[in-house]
């Protein structure tokens, strides 16, 4: 699903250069569950990025679902972008003027799908999440795990091959960030492609695969502790 190799990432000025990637490889099947940990600073964030076509790296590779899009244009990344990457952030990003119905529409709007698909998925979405009865809510009247749940709606309306998370439970407490997370989980079951930015312990442990990231460089491809267990009590 998503396979970089010896990526780079430089952010340059008149006078220094700075290397936020340098050599960083790292390959996500389809159907994984990883979580990307490290410390601040550690390039994490410009690794997400890059994965959401959001940047475009200054070397190396980037598959995504089986196409180079390493060098793509504007209008080429957002429209990849678009149809196959959902996006869950720590903030949320949902517009405070639209209702939750709307919020998660806006995006399925620039698809030019019909009013009927539209209204459709949006319903299913938000079935998922648990909040089809709070529709016409906005997000002021919501929890912040009320929120995050429709951020997750909004990302999964679209049908991502690819869902990418940044610290979706940052902002939450223990008891909401444990059912965000029983809901990706639920996601993943279901055979969705995860990448979960965390820096939570008890989080990335959950994951299928950590992949520990220091100083812009990938430094540990382990999978998990609870799956090493598994595999071993199966063996």
């Amino acid at each position: 699903m998503l396979k970089m190799t010896h990526l780079a990432k430089a952010f340059r000025t008149e006078v220094v250069e700075t290397y936020a990637l340098r050599d960083f490889s790292i390959h996500v099947r389809t159907g994984e569950f990883v979580a990307v940990t490290g410390p601040s600073g550690s390039g994490k964030t410009t690794f997400l990025n890059i994965a959401g076509l959001l940047e475009t790296p200054t070397g190396g590779s980037y598959e995504l679902d089986g196409e180079d899009v390493s060098r793509l244009g504007d209008d080429a990344r957002s429209r990849i972008r678009n149809g196959k990457i959902g996006f869950i952030f720590q903030a949320f990003n949902l517009i405070p003027d639209l209702n939750i119905y709307d919020n998660v529409d806006v995006p399925l709007r620039y698809r030019k799908m019909s009013g009927a698909e539209r209204k459709k998925r949006i319903g299913e979405a938000l079935e998922r999440v648990g909040l089809s009865a709070r529709l016409r809510h906005y997000p002021a009247e919501l929890s912040g795990g009320q929120q995050q749940r429709v951020a997750i709606a909004r990302a999964l309306a679209g049908s991502p091959k690819l869902l990418l998370a940044d610290e979706p439970t940052g902002n939450l407490d223990s008891q909401m960030a444990r059912a965000v997370m029983q809901l990706l989980e639920e996601i993943h079951r279901d055979g969705a492609t995860i990448v979960m930015v965390t820096h939570d312990p008890e989080l990335a442990a959950r994951a299928q695969r950590n992949v520990h990231v220091i100083d812009g460089q990938v430094v540990d491809l382990g999978e998990a502790p609870t799956l090493r267990m598994n595999v071993a009590a199966n063996a």
